[in-house]
């Protein structure tokens, strides 16, 4: 008896996967090789030109494209492919780039012909921030941090539909990084969350390698299609703007009194962390820091953000044991990934994401940002002038103030005849809440929120 119940419910069982066979698993089927390596030739993933890419890559009208900006200021990637876009007729399509700069002008033009209708960024500058602050966009600009366009990615709030990475050079099957070619411009830290998480992948590069291409920071089987071009970048002008080391003396002298509140700080200790925001004086810190490092005989364990020549100087002379980059600011930093092991790329998920596992963000102890704007409850403003206009960059100001240990706000009181330091900022990126101390030419002031900062702050003699 017991025989037979065990037989039937044997019978039950294959008749119910044999059911679900025939619905939900595909039959194996026995597929010539001819026809397999006809389908999966070794160079399917090459175009002949973008218009193909472009093509191939199933893009319609009303869909969204993304692209990075490791290039900054000397990107090229951006206006070619959307003149060629114009060109092939699309209309009313999302443009999500990881930032935009002076030289995104020619967007103005394909804003008015409808063929970009809505735009997502985290900052805007030059004649295309100035055209659209006059009110060009029928639609707001969405501004997002950096950490806060990967939750927007990784939520489904933006999705990318079609990613165009402009690489230096990448292998036949997509392998890239950013350091190797001659359009080196270091971390793809940006491309690397597109790449991930974009339905199609088209890469540009100015050179094919043999493959494998290794290191590769964007991978084989995250890229769809790939087309060489002349030129995918200007290395020269990453290093422009607001990410230049400065001369001048009153930036210089700001640059000096937050170090020196770093020091007393209390944070100030060895196997410490730091960042350095874009803007001269913010940038310059990591100078005044060498000498006190090398004096208190204190190491720092890494080094986050934007990575800089000087921060690897420091790095080479054993003063910071890691350089954690997710955007390489200068050429000598480009250059270093490539032959420091512990300059290590990292994602923009990895970096400040909010959302993720594990932000980096979250790991820092001191961070010292710009500001066009801070009022008396020290909300700040990295984004619009006096007059509204947009001329700047959310980036990652509001993730690292928010998440380090201590947060310093350097600035001006006063650049040409128009105050820094306001009653109220007229647009708040930075909550007053997440910022610890501002340092200026004329002194320093501490958030009332930080009473024990202020003790340690007197001690550094402003």
């Amino acid at each position: 008896m017991t025989q037979k119940i065990e037989q039937s419910q044997r019978q039950e069982r294959v008749a119910a996967w044999n059911r679900r066979a025939e619905c939900d698993l595909a039959a194996f089927q026995n597929s010539p090789k001819q026809t397999y390596q006809a389908e999966k030739a070794r160079d399917r993933k090459l175009c002949a030109n973008l218009e193909e890419a472009i093509r191939r890559s199933g893009l319609q009208d009303g869909m969204t494209v993304s692209f990075h900006h490791a290039f900054r200021g000397g990107d090229l990637t951006v206006n070619m492919v959307m003149d060629v876009i114009a060109k092939m007729g699309f209309k009313n399509l999302t443009l999500a780039s990881s930032s935009l700069s002076d030289c995104h002008a020619p967007l103005v033009e394909h804003i008015r012909q409808g063929v970009v209708t809505r735009i997502y960024t985290s900052g805007l500058r030059g004649p295309l921030a100035e055209e659209i602050s006059r009110g060009l966009l029928a639609e707001p600009v969405q501004i997002h941090s950096h950490g806060g366009r990967v939750h927007l990615v990784q939520s489904g709030e933006l999705n990318i539909d079609v990613a165009f990475l402009g690489v230096p050079s990448c292998d036949e099957f997509g392998n890239a990084n950013g350091y190797t070619g001659k359009a080196c411009c270091g971390s793809l830290g940006y491309a690397m969350v597109d790449a991930d998480n974009a339905k199609q992948v088209v890469m540009l590069t100015e050179e094919l390698l043999p493959y494998p291409h290794n290191p590769a920071s964007i991978e084989q089987d995250q890229v769809d299609l790939i087309v060489k071009v002349d030129r995918v970048g200007d290395a020269a002008k990453i290093g422009a703007g607001a990410t230049r080391m400065t001369t001048n003396p009153r930036e210089l002298l700001i640059a000096r009194s937050a170090a020196d509140v770093i020091v007393n700080s209390g944070y100030f200790k060895e196997g410490f962390s730091m960042q350095t925001g874009t803007g001269g004086a913010s940038l310059a810190v990591t100078r005044f820091l060498e000498d006190k490092m090398r004096s208190r005989d204190i190491r720092a364990d890494f080094a986050l953000g934007g990575i800089t020549a000087t921060m690897v100087d420091l790095h080479e002379k054993g003063l910071i044991r890691k350089l954690l980059d997710v955007q390489s600011f200068d050429s000598h930093a480009a250059q270093s990934l490539a032959r420091n092991p512990n300059h290590i790329e990292i994602s923009a998920n990895q970096y400040a994401n909010w959302g993720s596992k594990g932000a980096s963000v979250d790991r820092l102890d001191v961070v010292v940002l710009s500001a066009l704007e801070i009022d008396t409850q020290f909300n700040v403003n990295v984004l619009t002038g006096s007059d509204g206009v947009l001329r700047g960059a959310s980036g990652g100001h509001c993730d690292t103030a928010i998440a380090s240990a201590l947060s310093i706000i350097v600035a001006p009181l006063v650049r040409g005849r128009i105050p820094t330091l306001v009653d109220n900022v007229l647009t708040c990126i930075t909550p007053g809440s997440s910022v610890d101390i501002l340092v200026t030419d004329h002194g320093i002031a501490v958030n009332p929120a930080r009473p024990e900062l202020a003790e340690t702050s007197a001690g550094s003699g402003h």
